[in-house]
């Protein structure tokens, strides 16, 4: 498949994924709604979330539904060298999607019906199986020693440092975008930005079915967000906050330029780092840096609309994806 035919495809899917999402939605909210999928607050979260107690959640579900639904279908339909070149550059992806949506699933469906979830060295476990696998393969598959330095070219580091990285950058995003999961349409939108970044980079390193993948993820997000901007009809839950994180890690590895994952994903990092600094200076000194963390929290009880401050973080997720969308094309392959 050409770059031109690649990109019209792509584009097809990423309007299809999308009218898919809008048209299972509805069937999707009534299911929840029938099965009493409601999330429990914590109570150390902002006050004016308390309102959000019951609201739906697993609403994840919706778009990894789509994207696997596309993906099994395209696969079905290609023979030959076709499927295989489409099996090697997305199965890392769909595999981070699909295997780490199952954790965060039983994750919320734990939490709906006990009022907590899972501890969190079970996840790092279950992330650091799908994180070795995903690394693995790739590293093997691709003969990948290296990675790309943002404007230099790349850097070879080594098939064993590159495993490790890949494995780091996994577990290490999965839990960012869950951080980042904490207000109406922020971490759905954030990470709208950084696939469609890493489609433009997909397309500049010659991996037309990763873009065609990336595209069944901006538009099936897409479709997750129609409901879940503010006020929200329901929350993607860990199912997708888990899942989003590790599949956008899976696709930046996949590219050889993972070292953008932290421009495309810079509200990721910063919101992460937040909690960091927070847990740390409080155990260190006692102190709080922040009013409340993460980072969205603090600015919501320093005033600012929960509307605003999901705004702003997309402007500025928006930016950072520009920014590394731009520096992959002017890095020599």
């Amino acid at each position: 498949m050409d770059a031109r035919t690649g990109g019209i495809f792509a584009l097809g899917i990423l309007l299809f994924a999308f009218v898919l999402g809008l048209v299972l939605a509805r069937p999707f909210i009534a299911a929840l709604r029938y099965f009493r999928v409601g999330k429990q607050i914590r109570r150390e979260g902002p006050q004016s979330h308390y309102a959000k107690q019951g609201l739906l959640t697993m609403g994840g579900i919706l778009p990894i539904g789509v994207v696997a639904l596309i993906w099994a279908t395209i696969f079905a339909v290609l023979q030959g060298d076709e499927r295989g070149e489409f099996v090697a550059q997305t199965i890392v992806p769909i595999g981070a999607l699909v295997g780490v949506g199952l954790l965060g699933a039983i994750d919320d469906y734990v939490n709906v019906a006990h009022g907590f979830g899972i501890r969190g060295r079970h996840k790092l476990v279950w992330q650091l199986i799908v994180g070795v696998a995903g690394a693995l393969y790739i590293q093997r598959h691709f003969g990948v020693t290296g990675v790309y330095l943002p404007v230099f070219g790349e850097l070879e580091v080594g098939a064993v440092l590159f495993v490790a990285l890949a494995v780091f950058a996994i577990i290490a995003t999965s839990n960012a975008v869950n951080l980042t999961d904490g207000l109406d349409g922020l971490a759905g939108g954030l990470c709208v930005f950084a696939f469609l970044a890493f489609a433009f980079i997909a397309n500049a390193r010659g991996f037309p079915w990763l873009v065609v993948f990336c595209a069944a993820m901006v538009g099936a997000l897409l479709a997750y967000l129609w409901f879940n901007v503010h006020p929200a009809v329901f929350i993607m839950g860990d199912v997708g906050a888990l899942a989003f994180g590790a599949t956008l890690a899976a696709v930046a590895l996949t590219t050889g330029f993972v070292l953008l994952l932290p421009v495309a994903g810079v509200m990721f990092v910063v919101i992460t780092m937040s909690v960091i600094i927070q847990v740390g200076s409080y155990k260190l000194r006692g102190k709080r840096v922040f009013r409340m963390a993460p980072f969205h929290h603090h600015l919501e009880a320093i005033g600012w609309p929960e509307s605003q401050v999901t705004m702003r973080f997309w402007l500025i997720g928006a930016l950072g994806s520009i920014v590394a969308a731009m520096l992959a094309f002017v890095t020599p392959l």
